[in-house]
């Protein structure tokens, strides 16, 4: 009698093998695919914002809010509150890279900022030098903020909003890195260029700029950008600023300089 002939355990172990074998190679190409995806729908989402901030400013002869950051006692002034009639989707503060918030068990740099106490949170941020704010700006930096979008040159180099570990930032030219990636801590009133020094998007940051335009901006890069009217952009973190490779932290000095 004719037997039909099964698979042999070597047969099938050789197929296993193979299959673990092809797993193997695909699952960081997919997980590539999908960052890649998600840094995409993460600018889709900064397009949606320039939309935003673009009518913003219009209705308001150019000016963009007050704002009253970290020294405010609620969130009144905070852009999230500000601009809620102008958004409506509370899922458009999120970039698709981090949707949870460290409070709910989030991990930098794909963590996201809050919950506050109104209930908003988020994983983007505003550039503060950019509000609208006068004389009685605390530390004597009245004249850094640019308050309207037509006063601002050149468009392509200010960052108006962007990935952030926090809703807001205020960048200076000395600033000094995160010594490790997601390193955050202790860093309000200065080196808060650690707040968008993140590895979000495979070292890098998507960023709105004040032309409207949306691209991404490696971290090296960021130090190289004109945060604010009197920001000096050959500081001592640039190539024009003759940096010293060797002060990078371990984990950015294989990255691109500016």
């Amino acid at each position: 009698m004719n037997r039909s002939k099964g698979f042999t355990l070597i047969e099938l172990l050789v197929v296993i093998a193979i299959i673990a074998i092809l797993m193997g190679i695909l699952m960081p190409v997919l997980s590539k695919v999908r960052k890649q995806a998600k840094a995409a729908a993460c600018q889709a989402s900064l397009h949606q914002w320039t939309i935003i901030w673009s009518m913003f400013t219009s209705e308001n002869d150019g000016f963009f809010h007050e704002g009253r950051g970290g020294e405010s006692q609620d969130s009144i002034d905070r852009w999230p509150v500000v601009m809620r009639g102008k958004y409506g989707n509370d899922k458009m503060r999120l970039c698709p890279m981090a949707s949870k918030p460290q409070s709910e068990g989030g991990l930098n740099p794909e963590a996201a900022w809050g919950v506050f106490s109104d209930g908003t949170f988020g994983s983007y941020g505003l550039n503060e030098w950019v509000l609208n704010r006068g004389s009685n700006t605390a530390g004597g930096q009245a004249s850094n903020y640019w308050q309207n979008i037509n006063n601002i040159k050149p468009t392509s180099k200010v960052p108006v909003f962007l990935d952030c570990y926090w809703y807001d930032v205020w960048v200076h030219s000395v600033d000094q890195p995160p010594q490790e990636d997601g390193a955050t801590a202790g860093m309000a009133g200065s080196n808060e260029i650690r707040r968008v020094c993140l590895n979000r998007h495979q070292y890098a940051v998507n960023c709105a700029f004040a032309d409207w335009s949306i691209r991404k901006v490696e971290l090296k890069e960021l130090w190289t950008l004109k945060w604010h009217k009197n920001y000096f952009t050959r500081g001592p973190w640039t190539l024009a600023g003759n940096v010293d490779p060797d002060r990078w932290p371990k984990w950015m000095k294989s990255l691109t300089d500016y």
